[in-house]
């Protein structure tokens, strides 16, 4: 079983940090139950159930840190991780931005428990796989996905009283339909906390309707047009800018929000007035823990309010050095929008293209937050509010900077998952003007 109860983690926790001889201690104790189902080729591949239980121990002698971990619980194995963690740190050299363990703190709660994800079973995984492969059978085309579902819980504990303890659940679906002659390709995505709200049955028209369509693309030369970005296509790119928050980064003269002479941006105006994105760790559609890494209390946080910088994300070694309150760093990110859907602001938009998905997106220049990535799974020209036709996706050079401050419109977020991302998101469709397109690409 690798779901510890509140008292089982406290015990283990408890054990451990009793057994340190070093001047702090700090234990974590980490698991997860892990489900999922892979289908490819109109036919079920791999399934199964991983279960995983990690005891992470860092200490420290003065400023010499050692971390060691293992996933045996017995009383010996818990004296040998100890010791072990020990003899690195009096290996190691001193740390010069070494902070000690943090005081006791105080939580509250976060709803990231889901009792219908943690119920999810073998057979309802053969469904989902069963309900998105028999559509696309019957329409002779072929679905390939991934559905992983999750509980997990995360404890911690350390040597000067504090102590953290909660549960989460989560699931994640992604699924791409390609036409049989491979021209054409589709893709739909769902992350949910609340798995009662997911019919892959319905899910999977989506990308049922955008593989057929997506056929018989055609070029269009490569230049600055106004798009659509559906959720999951603009959440890559957001998600990348937000590594550039960071109060040290803007400090040194490291990132975009760094100001010629020194000093950073917090308070400037960088984007468009309509911009505003948050973390609130109790967001009932995307709920995260209510403490970070570190162990630190997140807080609800304006991140950007009204276009301008309202926050920089201070690390406690440094909020020291500045004389700043360090919180916990945000594990969500909420952006305001509309109460429209996608296929309402392409009914608005003259011309345009839709991009239904953005992949493959890598840093031209953290200055900037230049980037660089491909469309893909569904890529169409709109004129007179309407899909006028498929086209070839297209590599774009674009700055979510400059994405920010070419809004149009925005329509109702959704919640997104991102491989790439640390956050969970809650994401608006977005039309855009002048975004930029360097290049064609024959990849479906």
């Amino acid at each position: 079983m690798s779901i510890f109860t509140e008292a089982e983690a406290k015990a283990i926790l408890e054990k451990v940090v009793k057994l340190s001889k070093a001047d702090e201690c700090t234990a974590t104790l980490t698991g997860s139950t892990n489900g999922n189902v892979r289908f490819a080729l109109n036919n079920v591949t791999t399934s199964g159930i991983v279960d995983n239980v990690d005891l992470a121990v860092q200490v420290a002698f003065g400023k010499r840190v050692g971390v060691a971990t293992i996933n045996s619980f017995d009383d010996a194995s818990l004296e040998r991780v100890v010791r072990r963690a020990e003899d690195l740190a009096r290996l190691a050299p001193e740390n010069p931005e070494f902070m000690p363990a943090i005081p006791k703190q105080t939580y509250k709660p976060t709803p990231t428990f889901g009792a219908a994800n943690a119920a999810i079973t073998a057979d309802y995984r053969a469904k989902v796989a069963a309900d998105s492969i028999a559509p696309c059978k019957a329409d002779k085309l072929v679905a390939a996905g991934f559905l992983s579902d999750n509980v997990n819980f995360f404890a911690s504990a350390n040597s000067n009283g504090n102590f953290c303890y909660q549960q989460a659940t989560g699931m994640d679906y992604t699924c791409t339909v390609r036409t049989e002659d491979g021209r054409g390709s589709g893709w739909v995505a769902r992350n949910l906390r609340d798995v009662e709200r997911f019919d892959a049955n319905r899910e999977i028209r989506t990308a049922i309707r955008k593989a057929k369509d997506s056929a018989d693309a055609k070029a269009i030369e490569p230049g600055k047009y106004t798009v659509i970005l559906e959720p999951a296509a603009s959440a890559g790119l957001i998600s990348f800018m937000m590594f550039s928050f960071d109060a040290r980064q803007a400090d040194e003269g490291r990132s975009f929000l760094s100001k010629k002479g020194g000093g950073n941006k917090l308070g400037e105006q960088v984007y468009d007035k309509r911009v505003n994105i948050w973390a609130d760790p109790w967001d009932e559609e995307a709920a995260v823990y209510p403490w970070d890494e570190d162990g630190l209390p997140r807080e609800k946080t304006p991140i950007i309010q009204d276009g301008k910088v309202a926050y920089l994300q201070y690390s406690r070694y440094w909020a020291q050095q500045k004389g700043k309150k360090a919180v916990g760093q945000p594990g969500n990110l909420i952006m305001a929008g509309g109460n429209k859907s996608t296929a309402d602001l392409i009914r608005g938009t003259e011309k345009g293209i839709l991009v239904t998905r953005t992949w493959y997106i890598r840093m031209v220049d953290p200055q900037t937050v230049l980037l660089t990535g491909l469309t893909r799974d569904g890529t169409f020209y709109i004129e007179n509010g309407e899909i006028k036709h498929p086209i070839k996706n297209m590599r774009f050079n674009e700055s979510p900077v400059i994405m920010l401050n070419n809004i149009e419109e925005l329509g109702k977020p959704v919640r997104v998952g991102d491989d790439e991302s640390p956050f969970v998101m809650m994401i608006p469709p977005m039309k855009l003007r002048d975004f930029t397109f360097t290049s064609l690409s024959d990849a479906v």
